[in-house]
């Protein structure tokens, strides 16, 4: 494997993780081209969308380097697109050669979520009773906004780890935590139904794919920006489904 198969092999890889795991498509531009210009590759060129990159340089005295990956998984580990860009710092900086770069990435693409999933649920609940009191919701409704949101939590990551198809997973996690905010209500524990599932709800805000869309069509990348625009929007349409099927069945 020549120069060029490697440093595209690193590229790519880098690029992979970061797209995966939530950063903009501009900022994986930037980096991939940054990483293959310090590896004196010419010509570099670089377009990535939501779902692949295409990566194009020529090195010094050979012809033109072309090659495309495709990203299907689109994650949240904000650490992760840290930890890659100090990896695109070192690399260009030559404090790393290409092989340690190369493992150094595998490291990262490797290694598992930081935290424990029952953590991760515990702090939806906190976030869902949270928002819940912020949009006017009284002290006796943070309890069931915290039983709603972190059942919301849970049916998300287990019902995406069996049906593959996360719009499906999020319009059923809606629909089961404003059941629970209903039935909650129903049962006499909290008072404020509205407030209680909007808490219920937090978890399954599309946040940074909202704002990707809006920093990658600032940036000038359009086709990225509308593509996460459009996710967000479908993400949106599962959970007003999800909570408006919830209603109309048990109120």
């Amino acid at each position: 494997m020549g120069k060029s198969d490697k440093v595209m092999d690193i590229c790519l890889l880098a690029g992979e993780i970061m797209l995966t795991y939530g950063a903009e498509t501009y900022r994986v531009e930037e980096t991939l081209e940054r990483m293959a210009k310090a590896a004196t590759m010419k010509n570099v060129h670089c377009f990535a969308t939501t779902t692949g990159i295409f990566l194009s340089f020529e090195e010094e005295g050979k012809d033109d380097h072309m090659q495309m990956v495709r990203v299907d998984d689109r994650l949240q580990d904000l650490n992760k697109v840290t930890e890659v860009n100090q990896v695109s710092r070192e690399f260009v900086n030559g404090q790393l050669d290409v092989e340690t770069a190369e493992v150094k990435l595998i490291e990262i693409a490797k290694a598992p979520v930081p935290y424990p999933l029952w953590l991760i649920h515990l702090s939806a609940g906190i976030a869902g009773s949270g928002f819940s009191f912020l949009f006017g919701g009284d002290w006796p409704d943070l309890l069931p906004a915290f039983i709603a949101a972190i059942l919301t939590s849970v049916t998300v990551v287990e019902f995406e780890r069996y049906l593959k198809v996360r719009f499906a997973a999020e319009f059923m996690a809606a629909f089961i935590g404003g059941t629970a905010a209903i039935a909650l209500v129903f049962f006499g524990v909290g008072d404020n139904i509205n407030q209680i599932v909007i808490g219920s709800l937090m978890p399954l805000v599309p946040g940074v794919p909202l704002t990707n869309a809006v920093r990658d069509l600032m940036s000038g990348d359009l086709v990225a920006g509308v593509s996460r625009g459009s996710e967000a929007l479908l993400t949106s349409l599962s959970i007003a489904s999800g909570v408006a099927f919830a209603i109309s069945l048990f109120l």
